[in-house]
């Protein structure tokens, strides 16, 4: 990997000399779909377009072919926040401080002197459309696929949505409560996601553009002192990482991912040690093996983080370690990130007013697959895009793939291409950079030491080190990596294990001063060499024992043969086939006899045990690991659970009696033995738990997060919180379950990540066991199915739990009676049914989803249904039913935080009096309920306003 840092790319004051001028922050950075150029938007107010090439080919640097600087786009009045390239290439958006978009079209007459400054456009832009709307200063825009639709969003708490094609306004949304900072399209068009002051990241829907979640939990203690909070979407769609998260209360700075269609946030990159400003995904998805088929099992995602703290990360979605740190690269934070197309080159910009640029060696980014590879996956999620207006099309350029192949030694500085079949119309320039097949890596030098023979020290006096005591500084970064910078006169080779990712920090001979940069890597090398240039200025034997030229990319061991690898548990062992059979009489453990004393275990328990088979095997949850079991080793040797990732055994244990159930999520893995007795582990093997004793063998066992549910034969529910190493509740029987119905019988069980166990029953009933009550609850019931209106079951069934809710899941998992002869509670005739059937059994159905979406930890179901169940009162006219639901809701009258505290503010985390507003919107369109509604609005509106 190389670093380039050159101080040519600045914006400054025009009104001073060159020479004079001091360098002015950078605010946004974006690169052009072909590679060949990159704009940039700053506080001089204006956009800047720059040739990529002599970014990154030192010999085009010092030849001035092509230009470096290709234009300046002077039409805004203040600083400018956030540059964007069409995904076709044609168009560039600019959103500035002056609450104003341009969107700027190539015009081949538009070249010459910029008006007002020594400055010349060798290519020319002029604007297409002036977008204006916004209130406040412009802070980040977006394109949607295939250019559909531009977002922005602002200062204004605002978001725009204009066409891609006409470029009209289509829709504006004003539900943020606080400065809207950032915003990205999900990779297939369906979503558009936004991130605010008002520490919440919403999602929106393009199909009604009404929204679809809102995720607040990683961003309640988030600092808002942030310029921006920009975040960005995987180009495999399946998550959002975002920016400004912390953990910890605020004490950790991390960014947060957020998985599709649940919207939760389970995952965090942690490590920055100051806000993370911006997150930026690369445009390619990787495959985990390269010669495996393009599927969710094998695809993961590369995303850079941009921080305060003055430094950038970049992660492999597969690895829990970022794979490289750039750190004191920057004199001030990060606030713009951008991947070229080629998915090999990142380039960043910060307020002290410089880019820096990471160029990664095909190896480093092992896995990287072609966007008809993205394309093709993306099929997946069949989501077919509004219809383009008639008459429009946007031309796409070149695909980046086609332009690395097809590179050429000319440098092309006119424009060839003409748009939309026309010679009159607008041109994009493609710039060409030659790049060899393979580049030599050189070491990064401390104290702004160059490599290479053509590269001479820079006087002591202008190192940015020079005033700093001799000495070794230290920065940790994630779990374990850490970067040492040494201030002494002697160049020092950074080489952070496990591997050294070597370097190059190129300056410009134009630099005002030099830039010590430092650097960490982690790449999987595994055995393959990389060339380094024997005629370098550096100790060859900072290189280690191989002084060729050439070296390992692993550490070697003394007088072995083969670079030594980290050891697991088990890892030398080659994996064997196991048959899944049961084994002859082994469903259960020996019970004791009368004569031994132990007659009170004797009872005939209510459960069956599972069948002992020869081999179990379970996914891991969230992940494509797997934690299995062996009860007949091919060496008859004894029991075994294993931890598998890929085709390598992380770890194993043997076990004194065959397992029976396995279960595992990413905090923990379990093993249910014959015996009645559970093993939990760690995700690395680490027993997290002493062994319990459960007295009977285990019927069910399930896990999620960090909850872990087992139901014994014997009829004991046991729950344990493994994080905090206690039960949820005492040991509870699930007798009265089974006794709810005549011949009921267990059919499957689940736990949700709260620890409210789920039985769902043949007799059509889902209970769970609520810790406040000590007891049993409904929180499903075929009943309801026979006269409720708000009954799931009647729709069609969608087994995605994430999708649907875990209420509406589970009453589509109660919609079919599992034994035929099953009858209804009714004649199917409506006439032989009472009055008041649908109404009271909808309400009552209503009402119980409300109790079940509480019990198990349902926000979004809960207020879904609490609005229906509002509209249901509003329909009816029930005006007591209506007032009791508003005051349970708005509270004591003149209550205050501390005053009462009988009464809680808030449920499933919603403010009630939030909740309220929605409830009374609802009761002011009824018939009946209108007046009663308008007093309370105007009631509920001072208590807001007396807060």
């Amino acid at each position: 990997m190389k670093f380039t840092k050159p101080a040519w790319v600045m914006h400054h004051d025009n009104t001073v000399k060159a020479e004079e001028a001091k360098r002015l922050s950078i605010f946004s950075v974006h690169v052009h779909p072909d590679d060949s150029r990159i704009a940039t938007g700053g506080l001089d107010a204006r956009v800047r377009i720059w040739s990529t090439k002599p970014i990154l080919n030192e010999a085009a640097e010092i030849s001035n072919k092509p230009p470096k600087l290709l234009c300046s786009l002077t039409m805004h009045s203040g600083p400018v926040l956030c540059v964007r390239w069409a995904h076709s290439g044609k168009w560039l958006a600019s959103g500035s401080d002056d609450q104003v978009i341009m969107v700027w079209d190539h015009d081949p007459n538009a070249k010459g002197r910029v008006w007002g400054s020594d400055e010349v456009n060798v290519e020319g832009w002029k604007f297409l459309k002036r977008l204006v709307g916004h209130e406040s200063d412009v802070t980040d825009l977006a394109w949607s696929p295939g250019d559909r639709y531009l977002a922005s969003v602002g200062l204004d708490s605002q978001i725009f949505v204009w066409c891609g094609f006409t470029l009209d306004r289509l829709r504006v949304i004003n539900q943020h409560q606080g400065f809207v900072k950032g915003v990205c399209w999900d990779p297939v068009g369906e979503f558009l996601a936004t991130q605010s002051d008002d520490r919440s990241v919403k999602i929106w829907r393009t199909k009604d553009w009404e929204q679809e979640a809102e995720v607040r939990k990683p961003f309640e203690d988030s600092p808002g002192s942030t310029f921006f909070r920009r975040l960005s979407w995987s180009p495999d769609g399946a998550h959002i990482t975002a920016s400004n998260a912390t953990n910890n209360k605020g004490y950790v700075f991390i960014a947060a991912v957020i998985t599709r269609a649940t919207w939760t946030s389970e995952i965090s990159l942690v490590g920055h040690e100051n806000t993370v400003e911006v997150a930026c995904y690369n445009p390619h998805i990787f495959l985990r093996n390269p010669t495996g088929p393009v599927q969710t099992s094998n695809i993961c995602s590369v995303v850079a983080l941009g921080s305060d703290d003055r430094s950038v990360s970049v992660w492999q979605t597969k690895s829990a370690r970022p794979l490289i740190v750039a750190k004191e690269v920057f004199e001030r934070p990060i606030l713009d990130l951008s991947w070229s197309w080629s998915g090999r080159t990142l380039y960043a910009v910060s307020s002290d007013g410089t880019l820096g640029v990471l160029d990664f060696e095909a190896e480093e980014l092992e896995g990287i697959a072609p966007f008809s590879a993205q394309k093709q996956y993306l099929h997946k999620f069949d989501f077919v895009p509004p219809p383009i207006p008639e008459g429009y099309s946007h031309d796409v350029p070149v695909t980046p793939q086609a332009q690395c192949q097809n590179q050429s030694s000319q440098v092309h500085t006119g424009f060839e291409q003409a748009v939309n079949g026309t010679s009159t119309g607008e041109r994009v320039n493609k710039l060409v950079a030659k790049r060899k097949d393979k580049k030599r890596i050189q070491p990064t030098l401390v104290n702004g030491s160059g490599s290479g023979p053509s590269t001479s020290k820079p006087p002591a006096a202008s190192s940015s080190s020079s005033s700093k005591p001799n000495g070794t500084s230290s920065h940790s970064f994630g779990d374990g990596l850490s970067t040492t910078a040494s201030t002494s006169s002697t160049p020092i080779l950074l080489q952070p294990p496990p591997l050294t990712a070597v370097a190059k920090s190129k300056q410009s001979s134009h630099a005002a001063s030099p830039v010590s940069s430092t650097f960490q890597s982690a790449f999987p090398f595994n055995d393959d060499f990389m060339d380094i240039d024997s005629n370098m200025e550096v100790p060859i034997e900072s290189l280690g024992s191989n002084v060729k030229g050439k070296r390992k990319a692993d550490s070697w061991e003394e007088g072995s043969s083969k670079p030594s690898k980290s050891r697991t548990l088990g890892g030398d062992r080659p994996r064997e086939a196991v048959e899944v059979k049961p084994i002859p009489g082994g469903s259960r453990a020996p019970r004791p006899s009368e004569g031994d004393g132990w007659g009170i275990l004797r009872n005939v328990d209510l459960l069956p045990a599972p069948s002992t088979l020869t081999f179990l095997s379970t996914k891991v949850e969230g992940g494509e690991d797997l934690f299995e079991a062996k009860n007949a080793p091919a060496d008859g040797g004894p029991y075994e659970a294993i931890y598998v990732s890929g085709n390598k055994t992380q770890w194993l244990d043997y076990l004194p009696c065959p397992v029976v159930l396995v279960t595992a999520t990413s905090a923990f893995c379990a093993a249910a033995l014959q015996d009645g007795s559970v093993n939990v582990y760690s995700p690395t093997g680490r027993r997290l738990m002493p062994t319990l004793a459960l007295g009977s063998p285990c019927a069910f066992m399930e896990s999620s997060k960090n909850s872990l549910m087992v139901v014994t034969t014997s009829g004991q529910l046991h729950v344990w919180d493994i994080k905090s190493q206690k039960a949820a509740f005492p040991p509870t029987s699930v007798l009265p379950v089974l006794q709810s119905a005549s011949q009921s019988q267990i059919v499957s069980t689940s736990i949700r990540p709260n620890g409210s166990p789920i039985i769902q029953c043949s007799s059509g009933i889902a209970f769970s066991y609520d810790s406040n009550f000590f007891s049993w609850v409904k929180v499903g019931d075929r009943w309801w199915s026979e006269g409720s209106d708000a009954w799931q079951g009647r729709q069609r069934v969608n087994t995605q739990v994430n999708s649907r809710g875990i209420v509406a899941s589970m009453e589509g998992d109660l919609r079919t009676p599992v034994h035929p002869d099953e009858r209804s509670y009714l004649p199917p005739d409506d006439t032989s049914k009472p009055t008041w059937w649908s109404t009271a059994m909808t309400l009552g159905h209503l009402e119980t989803r409300l109790h079940a979406a509480k019990v198990l930890d349902s926000p979004q179901e809960f207020k879904q249904t609490l609005l229906v169940y509002a509209k249901k009162i509003a329909d009816e006219g029930f005006r007591a039913k209506a007032e009791e639901l508003i005051k349970e809701f708005f509270g004591p009258l003149y209550w205050r935080p501390g005053r009462d505290d009988q009464w809680t503010p808030s449920v499933m985390g919603f403010s009630k009096r939030d909740l309220l507003k929605d409830v009374l919107t609802i009761f002011a369109r009824s018939k009946t309920l209108t007046k009663l509604a308008m007093d309370w609005q105007d009631l509920l509106k001072k208590a807001c306003n007396d807060d």
